[in-house]
């Protein structure tokens, strides 16, 4: 369903992130009425412009990500930003990229199998590779500082009590924008070009055997070329939490992240008061607007 968010997102990005050069709006075709396609910073780009004929149409999320590095005049350093992800605050540029390297949150976290939910097994899929190509202790040696990074907040309780394991046992997947390096991707697509390759012919989410683009960030983690980026940084919570007008509107948090979720009775007020509250720190339309 549609929320009608999505004009905010841009208002966010052009407010808070002038600095920004260009932005890869990634479609099957739609495209939003209001939307001023002709603005220079914006890239209009089609499913069919990166990836190859014989995996399309395709409807999973992860074969259209693992595949962003093909887009065309993609810079080495870029944001991946999901739909229901805003810009809430100025941010600056090393929020993202510090001395070249892409800053994310990273926390260890163990890959724990459930029912009614098989996302943990992509998750283990994307672990197998980073245990396959890196060694857990070797890389806590060469950067321990980043480890043992009190940037993490409370989330450090999880990383401490798995620093004894010889395997990389997961990581967190922070519902936040994430910063790449487009020869992470190159990378990791030269070493396992078939596991990506079978991805990307999913026509559907397969959670059993996709990997997904957590797989590139866990690269960069293993690798240490990352900087560690503060947890506060930003928040993700349901779009129906009592809370989320409110930290909207006071713009506690840069990034704000406004999840759907099932079993919304009224969706229609909730959205209505989403909107009221965007509309308080993003009331004027942006060059990407008609």
């Amino acid at each position: 369903r549609d929320w009608d968010l999505l004009q905010y997102w841009f208002r966010g990005v052009e407010k808070f992130a002038p600095w920004v050069h260009k932005i890869h709006f990634i479609t099957y075709g739609h495209l939003p009425k209001w939307l001023n396609t002709k603005n220079p910073k914006l890239n209009i780009v089609k499913h069919s412009d990166y990836i190859p004929q014989n995996a399309l149409p395709t409807f999973n999320s992860n074969a259209i990500e693992v595949n962003i590095h093909k887009i065309k005049n993609l810079e080495e350093q870029f944001v991946l930003f999901n739909d229901d992800i805003f810009i809430t605050k100025k941010v600056k540029e090393k929020d993202f990229f510090k001395n070249g390297k892409p800053c994310n949150t990273m926390s260890l976290e163990p890959v724990i199998p459930f029912p009614n939910n098989n996302f943990y097994k992509t998750k283990a899929n994307n672990i197998e590779i980073i245990n396959k190509y890196f060694n857990f202790q070797k890389s806590i040696k060469k950067n321990p500082l980043k480890y043992l990074s009190l940037k993490r907040g409370k989330y450090i309780l999880k990383t401490y009590p798995l620093l004894i394991y010889n395997r990389f046992p997961g990581f967190a997947n922070y519902h936040m924008p994430n910063s790449y390096l487009k020869s992470t991707f190159e990378e990791v697509w030269a070493k396992e070009k078939e596991t990506l390759e079978n991805t990307m012919c999913s026509k559907f989410r397969d959670n059993k055997n996709n990997v997904n683009q957590w797989l590139f960030n866990y690269w960069q983690f293993a690798s240490g070329n990352y900087n560690q980026r503060n947890y506060k940084f930003g928040l993700d919570i349901k779009i129906n939490d009592k809370n989320a007008t409110k930290y909207i509107e006071k713009q506690k948090y840069k990034i704000l992240g406004l999840a759907d979720t099932e079993n919304i009775e009224n969706y229609e007020e909730i959205k209505k008061q989403i909107i009221k509250s965007f509309e308080k720190i993003l009331p004027n339309k942006s060059s990407f607007e008609k």
